[in-house]
């Protein structure tokens, strides 16, 4: 996809940054053809993809083509492509000759006969075929899930955002380049449904009792985000009249759940209001919004989120924050659908930077709740989430590499956010923010650095050493203080020596903005001090170094 093929270059030199305080870790090759922007990728711009392929049930075995369709941006003879072994390249054809393959484990280098000159437009087929491998605990381990419903009937999804869309079809396996639009095709017994992403365009019925889905996306869409999703569904559907205009809402769910996905979807448009609001429109009108039933918990796939999540409310039936409210409503139609607007209209550039995938969305959560439930029950929810952050790992992980951090990525993200929130202390223009993000970078592969650069302008503030801690080191900042002669010492300890976050704090029942450094600063408060308060809303640790007040 020809979009910001600027910040490729962005992308390549932050190959290079190691985050504060970063685990080490050792790479191989196979991690660096995976997570860079090798020079057979760099090359050439995708623009669209028609996989089309048939998936045998019985023998767990998909065989099929992709045709890669590409502009050419810089003359080269040699084209990468991703598959994940067993799965293997059968033959590459360009203009009908067939070409010559090199084969390196998960990458795949092919030697272009013809002459590839810049601007062109060009097509490449690539047949394939194999036994993927079987996901054994989606969607963290990532496959294919073969599996039976309660009738016996196949129950067959494709979730692979961790281990890559390659494990079952071969693609640019990178988040930097997207096409701009896809068509699925997919061949599947009879007597099932496929569903994947985008809108259904036609049913094919062929001789051999066989039936061929073809779905047509036509916005650009992430590797991972493309799925399959085979099954006995029904299907029913609603219109929801949003920001553009009608939005399609549909619904596939196994027969015998029909009745229980009638009364729990309705969260679904619930949802798409409170993060419309929060957000800005919903970025898929032309596909479709889809909420399909599979058999593992849920994924983010564009415009076909998928949902395993029992018809019950909470994470399968728990609260993640303790606080009540994520008893409230589903986490996975409000998760899920959340990243819509981050990880499928924005996607960031490396998976580095997946915190602006899982962040966002983990706060969406607590924006569903103040949209529906108001501002206090936010707030008790994500605090209440802290409970799963560990500060083992900066949330940033190692660029170049397909290295991901840790699940702070998730809550301790959303807190960071909830902090900055605080920091603006203006709701509408937090909103306004968030919703601005989602126009400037709509439809974009982005880094942090554009993140950050975006919000500090429309703020306002200086923010790199806020983004620098939270972002970059894996310590919570903690406030050191103590009071004596009524006034307020204060410092930030356990952080970067540039971190002076400001911080709001209640003393005698009034709130006071203090602005601590590094360095021991006296504070005097308007009255006589005795204690202090820290706002609970900030994700920060204190500790009264001579107890002589109460936090």
């Amino acid at each position: 996809m020809n979009k910001l093929f600027g910040l490729i270059i962005l992308a390549v030199l932050l190959s290079d940054i190691k985050p504060i305080t970063a685990q080490d870790h050792q790479y191989t090759r196979q991690d660096s053809l995976r997570g860079s922007i090798t020079p057979e990728r760099i090359w050439w711009d995708l623009t669209y993809y028609h996989l089309d392929l048939k998936v045998d049930i019985d023998n767990k075995f998909i065989f099929g083509k992709n045709s890669v369709y590409y502009k050419v941006l810089t003359p080269n003879q040699v084209i990468q492509i991703d598959l994940q072994p067993p799965m293997k390249i059968d033959k590459v054809l360009q203009n009908g000759k067939e070409l010559t393959v090199r084969h390196e484990t998960n990458a795949h280098f092919i030697e272009l006969s013809e002459v590839q000159r810049e601007g062109a437009q060009m097509e490449l087929d690539i047949y394939y075929s194999g036994n993927p491998i079987e996901a054994k605990n989606a969607p963290w381990d990532g496959g294919i899930v073969w599996s039976r419903d309660k009738k016996g009937n196949p129950f067959v999804a494709s979730a692979c955002q961790g281990i890559g869309a390659s494990v079952w079809w071969p693609c640019k396996d990178h988040s930097y380049d997207e096409p701009d639009s896809m068509l699925i095709s997919t061949t599947v017994p009879e007597t099932l449904t496929n569903v994947s992403n985008g809108r259904l365009r036609k049913v094919d019925e062929n001789v051999d009792g066989t039936k061929t889905y073809h779905w047509f996306v036509s916005n650009p869409i992430n590797n991972y985000g493309v799925n399959i999703n085979i099954g006995n569904y029904v299907h029913f559907s609603e219109k929801y009249t949003g920001e553009k205009g009608s939005l399609d809402m549909d619904f596939y769910v196994l027969k015998y759940n029909l009745k229980k996905a009638q009364k729990q979807f309705t969260q679904a448009a619930m949802t798409i209001e409170a993060l419309e609001y929060w957000f800005g429109p919903y970025p898929f009108y032309e596909d479709g919004y889809k909420l399909v039933e599979v058999p593992y918990l849920g994924m983010e796939h564009q415009s076909s989120v998928t949902y395993g999540n029992g018809y019950s409310n909470g994470y399968r039936g728990r609260d993640l924050s303790s606080s009540g409210w994520g008893m409230k409503f589903d986490f996975i139609i409000v998760h899920e659908s959340g990243h819509e607007w981050f990880a499928n209209n924005i996607t960031n550039i490396d998976v580095a930077d997946m915190w602006i995938h899982e962040s966002f969305t983990s706060y969406s959560e607590n924006l569903f709740l103040d949209y529906h439930y108001g501002k206090k029950a936010s707030s008790e929810y994500v605090i209440g989430t802290r409970l799963n952050i560990v500060n083992d790992e900066p949330i940033i992980a190692d660029y170049g590499v397909n290295q991901r951090s840790s699940i702070d990525i998730y809550y301790k993200g959303s807190n960071i956010l909830h902090t900055l929130r605080q920091i603006i202390d203006n709701d509408e223009k937090w909103r306004q923010i968030l919703r601005g993000l989602n126009k400037e970078f709509y439809h974009q592969t982005v880094s942090t650095r554009q993140v950050e650069n975006f919000i500090s302008q429309q703020v306002g503030i200086n923010l790199k050493s806020f983004f620098d801690q939270y972002l970059r080191d894996s310590r919570m900042p903690v406030l050191e203080y103590f009071i004596r002669n009524n006034e307020l010492n204060a410092r930030w300890t356990n952080c970067l020596g540039e971190f002076d976050m400001s911080l709001k704090i209640k003393s005698n029942g009034k709130e006071h903005w203090i602005k601590p450094t590094t360095q021991w600063q006296v504070m005097k408060l308007d009255e006589k001090t005795e204690s202090i308060r820290i706002d609970s809303n900030f994700y920060v640790g204190s500790m009264n170094v001579l107890g002589n007040s109460k936090d």
